[in-house]
Order: structure tokens, then C-alpha cells, then sequence
């Protein structure tokens, strides 16, 4: 375990213990707990993407596959275990996405980013909810046009070049403007207690 991973909560460690053991001893109970442990957040981030509940869990397997297959390339130096594996998640979902795309993703309002994790114990959930509320909070902070596009980039998957198409500017001119969004997203998160 390394320094960063002792100050995570006792959730973040569990979800990297199994997935330690998942990764070296393939250990079918903790890929078991893990899953029971992810799977309803993952499940509600890849179906809020694809907005369709039978690609959903299609992806999710291939998610679960993808942890089973490749877990020793999670590195607690990097991220924490869920950020991790919502960057498979999201990612597998936008590839599908994309695979499928035959009309742009409705954009849901903004009430609809707090994912509801069935898994958590009461404290654990009471914790999870503020941070889902001091994200939510941040988001609305931010100015419209960054908050548009990085939830277009972020919630709806589209590419930071799709989105520079879209608005008419080049693609180093979206990256900064997201990229400063994102730092001023990071500023408010990291000025809450």
C-alpha cells in the first residue's frame, strides 16, 4: 500500500486490497466482492451514458472482463481503485457510443450526475452524497459554456474533437478551454471541507 492509498477512505481500500488479490492470485471471491462492491455505481455511470439498460449490462460485463483480465495495470500511485475502474467504465461505455451513435445523446440535466451506490453502508453513503453534492455545486459554478462542454465531453462522450467541430473553433483552442474548466472545477472541490 502506498502513502497516498493509507489517507483514502476504508471503501477505497478495500476496493484496492481486492483488487490486488483479484490481480495476482486471480482470487475468485474478492473479484466477487469487488464486483458487489462497484457494480451498482458502475452500472448507473455506463447506463446514464448509453441511456440503454440491455447495452448497459453488455458493457458492464466487458468492463468486469477487462478488471478480471488486466488488474495487475491498476496502480494506487496513479489513482484511486474507483477512478480507475470508472475510467474503464466510461470509456467502454463511449466506445459503444460511438459504435452505435445514430443521433447525439439527449444532455440530462444536471440533477441527474449523482449516482446512487446501493453498496455503500450508511456513513459510507452520507459521505458519497456530499461529495456528489459539492460536485454537483462546483459544476453549477462553473460558467455555462464550460459547464456545457465538459459535460457534453465527460457525461455524454463525445470527443474533445466532435466538440470542436461542433462549435466552429480548433481542436487546442477546446482542450484549454475544458482543461481550464476542469482546473477550476478541481480549485472549487479542493476548497470544500
Amino acid at each position: 500500500m502506498t502513502a497516498e492509498s493509507q489517507d483514502w477512505d476504508p471503501l477505497q481500500q478495500e476496493i484496492a486490497a481486492l483488487l490486488a488479490r483479484v490481480a495476482g492470485a486471480r482470487d475468485r471471491a474478492a473479484f466477487l466482492q469487488l464486483y458487489r462492491l462497484t457494480a451498482p455505481r458502475l452500472n448507473a455511470l455506463v447506463t446514464r451514458i448509453l441511456r440503454d439498460e440491455r447495452s448497459a449490462e453488455d458493457v458492464l460485463q466487458e468492463v468486469y472482463l477487462n478488471i478480471w483480465n488486466r488488474g495487475e495495470s491498476y496502480s494506487s500511485g496513479r489513482a484511486k481503485p474507483m477512478t480507475w475502474m470508472i475510467a474503464i467504465a466510461r470509456n467502454r461505455a463511449i466506445d459503444r457510443l460511438r459504435l452505435n451513435r445514430t443521433s447525439a445523446p439527449v444532455h440530462a440535466p444536471i440533477d441527474d450526475i449523482d449516482v446512487a451506490d446501493h453498496g455503500l453502508l450508511p456513513l459510507d453513503a452520507m459521505l458519497e452524497h456530499e461529495r456528489g453534492q459539492a460536485l454537483k455545486s462546483c459544476i453549477e459554478a462553473l460558467e455555462e459554456r464550460q459547464r456545457g462542454m465538459i459535460m457534453a465531453a465527460f457525461y455524454d462522450g463525445f470527443t474533445y474533437d466532435e466538440l470542436a467541430r461542433r462549435l466552429g473553433v480548433p481542436l487546442n483552442t477546446m482542450k484549454s478551454w475544458i482543461r481550464r474548466g476542469l482546473a477550476r472545477l478541481r480549485h472549487c472541490l479542493d476548497q470544500r471541507p
